[in-house]
């Protein structure tokens, strides 16, 4: 007969395969390291973070949005400084200084690279424009999640049965201990937190 009533999970009625909740989530998440031969026949060593799907279901918090834009910033800021580079020291930036000295190369150097000024400039403006979105969705996300805390509260509370896939919550006033699936589960930890409508955009999958 199953003595510890708690962890017991309602749905099979037995403890030997439950798991705390934060523990099972903790278990799936983890950094894996390889060593890998890279384009040019060099091996290197790769430092990845793994996480299992029941982790991923398991989060107290969404996701934070893909920002594909910090590759954007990231390749404008390179082009503008490339582009600001190629236009100082192999155009012709400044034919010709107030005091008529020269700064700048021979035509016998190569073409009028000056266009790149303007290259460099426009990159510039999508560098910094990109990484204000970025920083602005950023805080977005922030304040979103800044509840947070509360729902970790409930989050720890949290019982999942390995053998039934379903997660069930001990201790809390105001909740029932019946079993609830893992999309479920996610609704009522994410509702605590006050972001409970992400729950719909990015469903529990374990």
């Amino acid at each position: 007969m199953n003595t510890n009533s708690g962890r017991a999970c309602p749905g099979c009625g037995r403890d030997d395969l439950t798991q705390a909740v934060p523990a099972a989530y903790l278990a799936g998440r983890d950094s894996v390291t390889s060593r890998e031969r890279n384009r040019d026949g060099q091996v290197r060593t790769v430092t990845r973070r793994v996480t299992t799907a029941l982790a991923d279901a398991l989060a107290p918090v969404p996701r934070e949005p893909a920002h594909g834009l910090a590759g954007v910033a990231a390749f404008a800021g390179f082009v503008a400084v490339g582009s600001f580079l190629g236009w100082v020291f192999v155009g012709r930036a400044f034919e010709e200084m107030p005091d008529g000295a020269y700064f700048g190369t021979p035509d016998s150097l190569g073409p009028d690279l000056s266009f790149l000024g303007w290259v460099s400039g426009l990159a510039l403006c999508v560098a910094v424009l990109a990484t204000l979105v970025l920083v602005r969705r950023r805080g977005a996300f922030a304040r979103r999640t800044r509840g947070r805390q509360q729902a970790e509260e409930l989050w720890a509370h949290g019982w999942y049965c390995h053998r039934c896939g379903t997660v069930h919550l001990v201790g809390v006033p105001g909740e029932d201990t019946v079993p609830l699936t893992l999309q479920r589960f996610r609704e009522r930890v994410w509702e605590r937190g006050g972001y409970g409508e992400l729950a719909a955009r990015q469903r529990a999958a374990g």
